[in-house]
């Protein structure tokens, strides 16, 4: 196995991603609402769709807004129907994503007949080819996807660093946080907002599939280990890393163990991040599986 520096710029365009994933998904993790990355990931084909049908272009910036607005949309619409159609929110989600699914297929099959677009790279990704579209920064040359995922995971860290305090009183207590002037509705859709367009601009180079796990995997991961909310962006922040760095090395290193070439990079650093986990869940000190059996049983 020969490492090299196109290895080294997947393995960066992984972290990127799953770090700008994982920085939100603690607050999706704490305001019970994981599987709204899940609805925004698969909701937004429509508006990646639409773009490809007017631009005929994959770099499009009307592609990535239209599919940006889409993601929003998708969280008002599901807010709306909870709140208005007094639907369970985890319904309302399922109408809204899959509907807006539904109809993505149907525009993304009429896209790829009218532009070259293959509908599996939107699942999948296609992180092996992020070193083959560079740009040019003074004598540096930089992959696209790298640079895009870079400026995004900025701005995902500076808003909630910035707005760190308003997000957390949110996610603990939307009634605390009216209470002391905070408009929760207005962090409730700039949160959505960042969660669209980080999906949005990992899709082309890592896919739903990834976008999905980071979301939820390493924030879930760094819950079991702390009840501190700092400790908890930082560890998800690490966990993110190390799936990404661990998932590339396994999809190198693994498959030839049995027999085969290779194998999908997106998906084996979902696997690892499960793998990470598995093995919180299990050994957590306070909350594992170990912890609980072991823990004296009160009367």
């Amino acid at each position: 196995m020969n490492w090299t520096m196109l290895d080294t710029w997947i393995v960066i365009a992984g972290v990127l991603s799953a770090c700008s994933c994982s920085v939100l998904g603690n607050f999706l993790l704490l305001r019970r609402m994981s599987m709204m990355g899940d609805a925004i990931s698969h909701a937004v084909l429509p508006g990646l769709a639409v773009g490809f049908l007017l631009t005929g272009s994959r770099s499009s910036l009307v592609m990535f807004l239209g599919a940006a607005v889409v993601g929003v949309l998708t969280a008002v619409f599901t807010q709306w129907i909870n709140r208005f159609g007094k639907v369970d929110e985890g319904a309302s989600m399922g109408v809204v994503f899959t509907a807006l699914f539904a109809v993505g297929l149907v525009l993304i099959v009429q896209a790829a007949d009218a532009v070259d677009l293959d509908p599996g790279c939107v699942l999948y990704g296609a992180i092996e080819t992020v070193p083959l579209d560079t740009v040019q920064l003074g004598s540096l040359s930089i992959p696209r996807a790298v640079l895009t995922l870079a400026i995004v995971f900025a701005i995902n860290l500076g808003v909630i660093i910035v707005f760190f305090k308003e997000f957390k009183i949110c996610a603990f207590d939307e009634e605390l946080a009216t209470t002391l002037g905070i408009r929760s509705a207005w962090m409730h859709y700039l949160l959505m907002t960042l969660v669209a367009v980080t999906t949005v601009a990992s899709f082309e180079s890592v896919g739903s599939i990834l976008v999905i796990a980071m979301l939820i995997v390493p924030p879930a991961t760094a819950y079991l280990l702390t009840d501190r909310l700092q400790s908890m962006i930082l560890l998800s922040l690490g966990f993110a890393t190390l799936s990404a760095i661990g998932g590339h090395w396994s999809a190198m290193a693994v498959p030839p163990i049995f027999g085969f070439a290779d194998t999908n990079t997106s998906g084996m650093m979902a696997v690892v991040a499960g793998l990470l986990f598995s093995f919180a869940f299990v050994f957590s000190p306070r909350q594992g599986l170990i912890a609980r059996f072991l823990k004296p049983k009160t009367n």
